[in-house]
């Protein structure tokens, strides 16, 4: 199968080598290389946002990633971006017609305006299916107030159009499938991949990273207000009052910066930090690259992800193949990632108190948490391999192709009762 990817601001190359690689870098380098790996031919397409990047890079056998020029070779906010969507369509559509792609695969609302008008530009009877992943809903961002934190106010209404457009829709948890059925997308045109992770770097024996305090709490991803880091930092001094030996350490960068002191995000967390007490006990690390993360979450004791809406889970999935109970805000992909009391801890989102809470059970009981860690690391070798992820995208595919031929043929017959 010849798969197309188009990854608009998500280049593989940031997961394989760059600071702060996002979920999405993560998730596209990770799914192409498996989808390669078992005989498909894949190419990611990608926005060329750093001057002097090649056109054509091939990553590994079968996979080969491609840059397009559209607007200024530099990191663009969304609302910036959407005035180049056209221009990337442009590229798009000149590869398509040079080799055809059996399925379209793309990854956020962006990519998929971009997917959809290449795809109609070719048109019949060179019928592309184009399958869709979101990667996270705006209508879930608005509802919990946190889209204006990246998005612009027509994410609103193109969120929904890109979902009426494409053949399927492959969302990564079922909580988002559920949000899609609430936006009108049929059952039938939605499958649930879940994200994957990688067990040859991700395990529970390697490199482990030393600690400064007897105890360590780890938090991972970018510092927006959605992640609720600050909350993070609130449960943290509640165990330091009660006399808890930890220290916490939060990894990830700013949006569109590196965390450093004049950073506000970095900075408005330095000072929570100070004003509650613990500042000498919270370590703001900044972006790092994905390879370091095995040892930092092997040297924790509990790995916390508490954001206030929908996230795909990675982190979680990442922390319990390294054999780590977490704590995590029962929404979105943690609901699915995270079985309560048996790979981990669910809390209510936006809830300090209940975080310190279940913080304060787990460490005070060590064979709780071997047992955690165990149940986490085996159900991720079960269910949540990149292998087995590819797999079900690969049954996705074959259900979007489906929907596409279904609407070539309906298309046919409308044309032939005029």
């Amino acid at each position: 199968m010849r798969i197309s990817m188009v990854s608009v601001d998500a280049s593989p190359l940031a997961a394989i080598g760059g600071l702060d690689a996002c979920g999405r870098s993560v998730y596209v380098a990770a799914l192409a290389t498996a989808l390669a790996r078992r005989g498909h031919h894949v190419t990611v397409y990608t926005r060329r946002d750093v001057p002097g990047l090649p056109d054509r890079v091939e990553i590994s056998p079968r996979f080969e990633l491609v840059h397009l020029t559209a607007g200024p070779t530099e990191q663009l906010p969304e609302e910036e971006l959407l005035t180049h969507l056209a221009d990337l369509a442009d590229g798009l559509g000149v590869d398509w017609l040079r080799s055809k792609p059996d399925i379209v695969h793309s990854h956020l609302w962006t990519s998929g305006i971009a997917a959809i008008d290449a795809a109609r530009r070719i048109g019949a009877p060179r019928d592309i299916p184009v399958a869709q992943t979101f990667h996270g809903l705006g209508v879930v961002s608005h509802r919990n107030g946190a889209t204006a934190e990246t998005s612009p106010p027509d994410r609103e209404w193109l969120e929904p159009w890109v979902a009426r457009n494409v053949d399927s829709v492959i969302g990564t948890c079922t909580d988002e499938a559920f949000e899609l059925k609430s936006l009108g997308i049929p059952t039938g045109a939605i499958s649930v991949v879940p994200c994957g992770v990688d067990l040859r770097r991700f395990g529970t024996s390697g490199e482990i990273e030393e600690r400064a305090r007897p105890l360590r709490l780890v938090t991972v991803g970018r510092l927006q207000p959605s992640n609720r880091f600050d909350l993070v930092i609130q449960a943290f001094a509640r165990l330091v009052d009660e006399g808890v030996d930890a220290e916490l350490i939060i990894v990830g960068g700013a949006v569109g910066a590196h965390a450093g002191d004049s950073d506000p995000a970095t900075a408005m967390l330095r000072t929570l930090a100070r004003e509650l007490g613990v500042a000498d006990r919270v370590e703001l690390r900044g972006p790092l690259e994905h390879a370091s993360m095995p040892a930092i979450l092997r040297s924790a004791n509990a790995v916390i992800c508490a954001p206030r809406h929908g996230t795909s889970g990675v982190v979680a999935l990442e922390a319990m193949a390294c054999g780590i109970p977490v704590v995590a805000s029962g929404v979105g992909g943690l609901i699915d990632t995270v079985i309560d009391g048996i790979t981990g801890v669910h809390v209510p989102p936006q809830d300090a108190e209940a975080i310190a809470t279940a913080l304060s059970c787990l460490l005070a009981d060590d064979g709780r948490m071997a047992s955690l860690g165990v149940a986490g690391s085996r159900r991720v070798a079960a269910r949540f391999t990149w292998e087995q992820v590819a797999i079900d995208t690969e049954r996705a595919y074959r259900k979007t192709a489906r929907r596409a031929k279904e609407r070539v043929i309906a298309r046919a017959s409308e044309g032939a009762t005029r």
